[in-house]
C-alpha cells in the first residue's frame, strides 16, 4: 500500500472526531436523529476549519446503510466509497473551476434522476462563492424546489459573496478558528498514535 499522508490518515470520519466545532456537529446530529435535516446547508468559515470534512461526514450519515444515523458505520458500501472519494451518489464540485451557468444547468438535469444505490444524491459545492451570477440564478430554482432525494451542502470562505437569495434558502453554520490549545491536543493525539516523540512546545 502506498504511503498515506497524515492529513488524510487522521481526517475525522465521525462527528465526534471533529475538533472544536461542537456547536455545529451537535446541531447536525440532533437534526439527523429527529429526521429534520435541511435540503440545503451552507458552511462558512476560514480555510482549514473542517467545512468539507463535516460535509463528507454528513453525506455518510445520510447515506449509511444504517442511516440516516448520527454515527455512520464507516464500513458499508456507501461510507467506504465516500471515504475513498468515489461515491457515485455524492458529488464534490469545485466552485472555482465549475462555475459556469452551463455546468449548473447540467447539474439541474442530472439531479432529477434517482440515486444509484443510496437514499440521497448529495452535492457538496466547495468555494461556492466563486459561481458566476448566472450560475447562482440557475442554482436558485433547484434550491427552491429540490427533489426529495437531493441534499446540497455549500461551503465557502467568503460568505458575504454568496447572494442572499441563495443563503436564505439554506440552513447556515459558521465554523470558528481552532484555538491553539485544541490544535495542540489534536497534534498530541496524532504523535502518540504514530509513536513519535515530540515535546509540548513542538505541538504549539
Amino acid at each position: 500500500m502506498s504511503y498515506l499522508v497524515l492529513a488524510r490518515k487522521y481526517r475525522p470520519q465521525t462527528f465526534e472526531q471533529v475538533v472544536a466545532q461542537a456547536q455545529i456537529t451537535r446541531t447536525l446530529t440532533t437534526a439527523i436523529s429527529a429526521g429534520r435535516v435541511a435540503h440545503a446547508i451552507r458552511f462558512s468559515g476560514p480555510r482549514g476549519t473542517g467545512k468539507t470534512t463535516v460535509a463528507r461526514i454528513l453525506a455518510k450519515a445520510m447515506n449509511c446503510k444504517d442511516g440516516p444515523t448520527p454515527v455512520p458505520c464507516n464500513a458499508c458500501r456507501s461510507c467506504s466509497e465516500i471515504t475513498a472519494g468515489k461515491a457515485v451518489d455524492v458529488f464534490e464540485i469545485d466552485g472555482a473551476s465549475n462555475n459556469s451557468v452551463d455546468q449548473v444547468r447540467e447539474l439541474r438535469e442530472n439531479i432529477k434522476y434517482m440515486p444509484a444505490h443510496s437514499p440521497y444524491k448529495i452535492y457538496i459545492i466547495d468555494e461556492v462563492h466563486m459561481l458566476t451570477r448566472e450560475a447562482f440564478n440557475a442554482l436558485l430554482k433547484t434550491l427552491e424546489e429540490p427533489p426529495k432525494h437531493a441534499i446540497f451542502i455549500l461551503a465557502t470562505t467568503d460568505a458575504h459573496k454568496v447572494p442572499i437569495t441563495i443563503s436564505s434558502r439554506c440552513q447556515r453554520f459558521h465554523f470558528k478558528r481552532v484555538a491553539y490549545a485544541e490544535l495542540a491536543a489534536a497534534l498530541r493525539n496524532i504523535t502518540d498514535a504514530e509513536s513519535v516523540s515530540v515535546d509540548d512546545q513542538s505541538c504549539l
